[in-house]
C-alpha cells in the first residue's frame, strides 16, 4: 500500500534527518563540515551491540549511544578542528575529520569484522504489529519514530529556550561579537559538536534497530545523503534538515513502491539538483543561523 510506504518513508527520513541535523548544527555554527559524523552514525549500532553484550538493557544501551558518540564528537573537535581556525585551514580540518572517520571504520572492522553484525533486539519486537488507519505497522517503527521526534523536540527546546541555545545562536551570528558579550566560544563549539555527534549516533541506533544489523560501511552512504539533505533544506537551517530528511525518505520509499527502487539514490541527487536550480539557498533560503529554525 502507498500509505504504508509513506509511513516507511517518514521513519527512514527521520533517521536521515538526525544525521542532517548534526551536519547542519556544525555547519550553521562553525562554518565547518565534520565528515566524521557519518561514521559516528555507523558507530551507533555497534555501541548498542557492545553495551548489550556487557549486560546493559536496551534502554540503557540507547542512552550510552548518545553519551559515547557525543564524547567521540568532542575528540573529533579537538583533533580535527580546535587548531584549524583560520579560513585557509577549513579544507585541512574537513580532511582531518574524514581521516578520523576512516580510523573509526578500521577500528570497528578490526573488532567486529567487515560483515554486518546482528543487533540483539528481541524477535517479538520485530514481529509485533498494530492496526492503524487500516494498516499493519510494526511497533518497532512507531517506537523509532517516537524517539526520533522526541530528540528533535529536545533539540528545538535546547536551541530556542535555553542559555546554551542562545549562546549557540550568538556564535552562529558572529563569534567575534559573541566573545565581546562574554560568551565562551570554545565551550559553545564543544557543546555543538557533542550535540551533533549524539544526534548522528542516535540515527545509527535507530537504523540498527529498524534493520536488525549494524554495518561498518553504512556511514558513507548515509553521510552523503545527509549532506544532500542539508543542501536541499538550506545550509545551516534546522527546519530544512528535518523537512528535507523526511522528503527524501518518502521519495525513496515511493520509488520502491512503484518499481524504481534501484533508482532511489539517483532520485535523491536529482531532487537536490532541481531544488538548488529553483532555490539556490535550499527550501528555506539557506539563512545561515540556527535562530528561527530550531
Amino acid at each position: 500500500m502507498i500509505a504504508e510506504q509513506i509511513v516507511n518513508g517518514v521513519v527512514l527520513g527521520s533517521m536521515y534527518a538526525l544525521v542532517a541535523l548534526g551536519y547542519t548544527l556544525v555547519f550553521g555554527v562553525l562554518d565547518k563540515l565534520n565528515f566524521a559524523l557519518s561514521e559516528l552514525f555507523m558507530l551507533g549500532g555497534f555501541v548498542v551491540i557492545a553495551s548489550v553484550g556487557l549486560g546493559a538493557p536496551l534502554w540503557l544501551a540507547g542512552a550510552l549511544v548518545l553519551v559515547v558518540c557525543g564524547l567521540l564528537g568532542l575528540v573529533v573537535e579537538f583533533v580535527s578542528f580546535r587548531k584549524f581556525t583560520s579560513a585557509e585551514a577549513q579544507v585541512t580540518a574537513a580532511l582531518s575529520s574524514l581521516a578520523v572517520g576512516l580510523i573509526m571504520i578500521d577500528l570497528v572492522q578490526k573488532t567486529w569484522g567487515g560483515e554486518p553484525v546482528s543487533v540483539p533486539v528481541p524477535i517479538e519486537w520485530r514481529r509485533a504489529n498494530v492496526a492503524l488507519f487500516g494498516m499493519q505497522i510494526q511497533v518497532m517503527k512507531i517506537v523509532i519514530l517516537a524517539v526520533t521526534l522526541a530528540l528533535m523536540a529536545v533539540l528545538h527546546w535546547l536551541i530556542s529556550r535555553t542559555a546554551m541555545g542562545r549562546n549557540i545562536r550568538a556564535v552562529a551570528e558572529s563569534p567575534t561579537f559573541a566573545t565581546m558579550l562574554g560568551i565562551d566560544v570554545k565551550q559553545v563549539n564543544q557543546q555543538t559538536f557533542f550535540i551533533a555527534s549524539a544526534l548522528a549516533g542516535a540515527g545509527g541506533l535507530m537504523f540498527s534497530l529498524r534493520n536488525g544489523i549494524a554495518s561498518s560501511d553504512i556511514g558513507f552512504t548515509f553521510g552523503l545523503k545527509a549532506l544532500a539533505i542539508m543542501a536541499i533544506g538550506g545550509m545551516g537551517d534546522l527546519r530544512g534538515a528535518v523537512l528535507g530528511g523526511i522528503l527524501v525518505g518518502v521519495i525513496e520509499s515511493l520509488a520502491i513502491q512503484f518499481g524504481f527502487g534501484k533508482l532511489g539514490e539517483v532520485i535523491v541527487w536529482a531532487l537536490m539538483i532541481l531544488v538548488l536550480l529553483a532555490r539556490p539557498g535550499g527550501l528555506f533560503g539557506g539563512a545561515h543561523t540556527t535562530e528561527q529554525r530550531a
